[in-house]
């Protein structure tokens, strides 16, 4: 990645346009124009002088003034406006080159600059909150394995997401949900997508699923055409982001970012629509996201996923904090890793005051739970929606931590 920014010879050349003017006896005019708005000027030093054998056309111009391999920009268009036949000398006309890229460089190094409305306020920033009809909230589950995804079938939850290592599985899981009545299933891509990957995300697409539990911005314009809802790592932690996403993209909903503690998730929901928003009241906090393989590393004597054998497979992998709390590891299509806290929390407490502030859909998440443990989670979560028990008696029974948003984590 390094080569791609270091080095002496710029690996990527921006369009620019120069524009030409003067006259015999007058100074040569050169403006330089770039993409984004800079514009220079660049003047000779010396009058220009009726050409008797070699005048500058638009042709010679194009080779002088183009000769920008070692720089980070390339000549695009060049606009001849010279009168008359005019000559100036090629040591001239590459000062004037250089100095035309000295100051292009100068002006996209500096900050941009913004103007301050002082009269603007953020309640006119905010969208118009159209009037909703009160719905009953609902259940939307999250597994993360086959044998969790049938234990949720057996269960009343009528919306189903599924995220597997192997993308490929999600055609079994949807012929699976399809086959249990009018369920939907909503299947998800790997979060991170790199250049080279749409692969990946074309085995998702594959699946024919009800629509796609999206994670970033290539995965935005991927699915562009699908139903799609906005995952946590879209970080939506205010209303203008949520309608950003839902207008621009068409999202059905987002998921309010993980960073909100419960009072800034309650001051979201009040600057917005309610309806655009699902809060996941059960997880695993994912911890950190990384590129390194640890299943790889340490448990193969391979390199990458083409000699390493695949042991993420085959095996579980936890790591051991300095409190002897083990944390889940799991691996996507793309190799990449990441580490979920140990002990599940749930932000149960919270669940009927955030149901009265107009939230319609609350999700669970599983990560290596067996098929006993969904089933018994999601019929004490449709009890607390019920309001047949509270959500103290809950965490308490579950054994979760007792926390809505980020954790400080144990490492």
């Amino acid at each position: 990645m390094r080569q791609t920014f270091a080095g002496d010879t710029p690996q990527f050349q921006r369009p620019i346009d120069l524009e030409i003017h003067g006259d015999v006896g007058q100074s040569l005019v050169v403006i330089g124009r770039d993409r984004i708005g800079h514009v220079v000027q660049v003047e000779s030093e010396m009058p220009l002088v009726e050409a008797h054998n070699r005048p500058l056309t638009s042709d010679r111009l194009q080779e002088q003034l183009g000769r920008l391999g070692n720089t980070p920009f390339r000549l695009e268009k060049l606009t001849n406006h010279l009168n008359g036949s005019a000559m100036l000398p090629v040591s001239e006309l590459n000062r004037i080159r250089r100095e035309i890229v000295t100051q292009l460089e100068t002006l996209r190094a500096e900050p941009k600059r913004w103007q301050i409305n002082s009269d603007a306020t953020l309640s006119e920033l905010l969208p118009n909150v159209p009037h909703r009809t009160v719905s009953a909230p609902s259940l939307l589950v999250l597994v993360r394995s086959l044998s969790q995804l049938r234990a949720a079938l057996e269960t009343d939850i009528q919306t189903l997401y599924c995220e597997f290592e192997d993308p490929r599985a999600y055609k079994q899981a949807v012929q699976m949900v399809r086959e249990s009545g009018d369920k939907k299933i909503w299947v998800a891509p790997p979060r991170i997508t790199k250049s080279g990957e749409n692969w990946i995300l074309q085995q998702v697409r594959d699946s024919q699923a009800n629509g796609y539990l999206v994670r970033n911005y290539d995965q935005l314009q991927f699915f562009k055409s699908d139903r799609c809802i906005g995952d946590f790592s879209l970080n939506v932690a205010n209303a203008l982001t949520a309608d950003y996403l839902i207008q621009t993209f068409g999202l059905e909903r987002v998921t309010a970012s993980y960073d909100l503690n419960i009072a800034q998730l309650q001051d979201l929901l009040t600057s917005g629509s309610p309806d655009w928003y699902e809060v996941t009241i059960h997880q695993h906090m994912p911890m950190f996201h990384m590129e390194h393989c640890v299943f790889c590393a340490f448990m193969s004597d391979g390199t990458d996923y083409t000699n390493c054998g695949r042991p993420c497979e085959k095996h579980e992998v936890k790591l051991r904090d300095r409190v002897g709390t083990e944390h889940i590891l799991t691996a996507d299509a793309g190799c990449r890793n990441t580490v979920f806290n140990g002990k599940a929390q749930t932000g149960a407490e919270y669940l009927q005051s955030l149901a009265k502030l107009g939230v319609n859909h609350f999700r669970i998440e599983f990560v290596n739970e067996s098929a006993e443990q969904v089933k018994h989670t999601i019929e004490c979560y449709q009890k607390l929606l019920n309001g047949e028990i509270n959500g103290s008696q809950l965490w308490r029974s579950l054994n979760l931590q007792n926390q809505l948003g980020v954790t400080r984590g144990t490492f």
